[in-house]
């Protein structure tokens, strides 16, 4: 039998577990992220941290697409908290979760060499393309979801909806580059200063 350990005394007491979180919508979640990636699930795999003190699951994706960001390597590893090591296991409510060969669009946040998730599970939506358009669908499974500005509770701000409008919406959110100020004769560039 696994032993879990549960995060947080507080969360032990509840009758439901759920972790609170600010609601974030698909440009929230694009401004917060580092890294935005479409991809698919090549490796789950659970370890300790090196001090041992937790167990996190490092969640490898095959990149198909990048939407925002740099990304030069074939794979990203998206770390996320919790995990099962043995017979000794670690939940982390409201984490996103990754299935092998799940389809999936990511937005992540850079710490090292890995990233974490952006909003938990929000950060995670999958790819569902068994009808006729390919629709992304949310994960905010063990998430208690409030409003930044009342801290109201709130329904989860992505609704299921088609691959090509999700994409819309990440280009959309993205910051605009300044175009190159123009002089009447074209781009400045400096000027050699002629001294007396």
């Amino acid at each position: 039998m696994i032993r879990w350990t549960l995060a947080g005394a507080l969360a032990a007491a509840l009758p439901a577990f759920a972790t609170t979180l600010i609601a974030m919508d698909v440009p929230a979640l694009t401004k917060a992220a580092d890294v935005v990636v479409r991809g698919t699930v090549v490796r789950v795999e659970a370890r300790w941290t090196m001090d041992r003190s937790r167990i996190v699951t490092d969640n490898e994706i095959l990149v198909a697409q990048t939407y925002k960001g740099n990304v030069t390597a074939k794979t990203v590893v998206a770390m996320q908290p919790g995990g099962v090591v043995g017979e000794l296991g670690q939940k982390v409510h409201g984490a996103a979760t990754f299935a092998l060969g799940d389809e999936v669009v990511v937005f992540l946040e850079r710490r090292g060499d890995r990233f974490t998730v952006v909003g938990l599970a929000q950060g995670r939506l999958v790819v569902d393309r068994a009808g006729a358009e390919a629709v992304v669908r949310g994960g905010e499974e063990e998430l208690f979801l409030v409003d930044a500005k009342t801290h109201q509770p709130v329904k989860a701000p992505i609704e299921p909806m088609r691959l090509a409008r999700l994409e819309a919406l990440v280009r959309e959110s993205l910051p605009a580059v300044s175009p190159e100020p123009l002089s009447p004769k074209g781009p400045l560039s400096p000027q050699p200063v002629k001294t007396p």
